[in-house]
C-alpha cells in the first residue's frame, strides 16, 4: 500500500481524501439494473395469475418475465414498453420506472473492492460523489454498506446537493471541508467524471470498462476532460495514491 502509516499524531487531520464515483465503479450498474428487473418480475409473477405468454411448468415459469426483459434490453428494446404488451399488464411504464427506482437492491460489493476499502479507510478520508434520485442512490448506498467508510456529510448525492457532475461544487466541498490535503476522484464516464477535478488539480483515474458497464466510454475527448490515470482494477489506485 502506497499511503503511508500515519503517527498518532497524525490520524486525527488525514492528508488524503479519495473520493469514489458510485456507479461502474464501486460495484455494477448491471447488478442493480438485474435486481430491479427481478423485483419487477417477481410482482408481475404474483399479481397476474394468467398471463398469455407465461404456462406453469411444475414450480416455475416456461417463459419468465424476467428472461424476457434481459434480453429485449440486449437487443435495445423499450423493455417497460414491450413487457406491458406482451403480458397486457393494467400497469404503465411511469408505474414500472417507480418499481425500478424505489425497490431495495440486492447488490453488495465485491470483495477486491471492500478489501481495498478496509485498506483506505484508516489512512484516508474517503468519500462519494454521484448523479441521481436521492431514494435510488441511498438504496445502493445502503445495500453496498458505504456509510461504515464515509462519514455522511462526505456522500453527496446531485438530488440533494443540486449540483450535477461536471460542476465544480460537489469538489470544492471536499476542498472546503478538507484544506490542504491532496485529493483523489476515481470514476468510469470520461464525459462528465473527470473535468471538473482535472481543473482543481485534483488526480484522476478511471476504472477501465470489463464489459460490464451501463455505458460506454468514450476517450476520444479533449485532453481536459480525460483522466490522468487508467486502471484495470480498483485496487490499482494504490500505486497511485502517495
Amino acid at each position: 500500500l502506497a499511503i503511508m502509516i500515519m503517527t498518532s499524531s497524525s490520524m486525527t487531520q488525514k492528508s488524503r481524501v479519495v473520493v469514489f464515483d458510485l456507479d461502474d465503479t464501486l460495484y455494477k450498474e448491471q447488478d442493480y439494473l438485474r435486481s430491479a428487473y427481478r423485483e419487477i418480475a417477481a410482482r408481475i409473477e404474483s399479481c397476474y395469475g394468467n398471463l398469455p405468454l407465461l404456462s406453469r411448468r411444475g414450480q416455475g415459469w416456461s417463459d419468465p418475465p424476467l428472461d424476457r426483459m434481459l434480453r429485449w434490453r440486449q437487443e435495445g428494446e423499450n423493455v417497460f414498453q414491450r413487457l406491458i404488451g406482451a403480458y397486457g399488464l393494467d400497469l404503465t411504464v411511469n408505474d414500472l420506472l417507480t418499481i425500478y427506482r424505489s425497490h431495495v437492491p440486492a447488490i453488495r460489493l465485491d470483495g477486491q473492492t471492500k478489501s481495498l476499502l478496509d485498506r483506505l479507510y484508516p489512512h484516508a478520508v474517503l468519500g462519494l460523489i454521484t448523479d441521481g434520485r436521492s431514494l435510488t442512490q441511498r438504496h445502493k448506498i445502503d445495500a453496498l454498506g458505504l456509510s461504515a467508510y464515509m462519514d455522511e456529510k462526505d456522500i453527496l448525492i446531485s438530488e440533494e446537493t443540486g449540483f450535477e457532475k461536471p460542476s465544480d461544487e460537489s469538489f470544492r466541498h471536499f476542498m472546503e471541508r478538507y484544506p490542504s490535503c491532496t485529493y483523489y476522484y476515481i470514476g468510469d464516464n470520461p464525459a462528465k467524471d473527470f473535468v471538473s477535478p482535472n481543473r482543481l488539480g485534483w488526480t484522476t483515474a478511471c476504472l477501465l470498462d470489463d464489459g460490464r458497464n451501463i455505458h460506454p466510454q468514450d476517450f476520444s475527448l479533449s485532453q481536459q476532460m480525460l483522466p490522468q490515470h487508467r486502471i484495470s482494477q480498483l485496487s490499482e489506485i494504490e500505486n497511485i495514491i502517495i
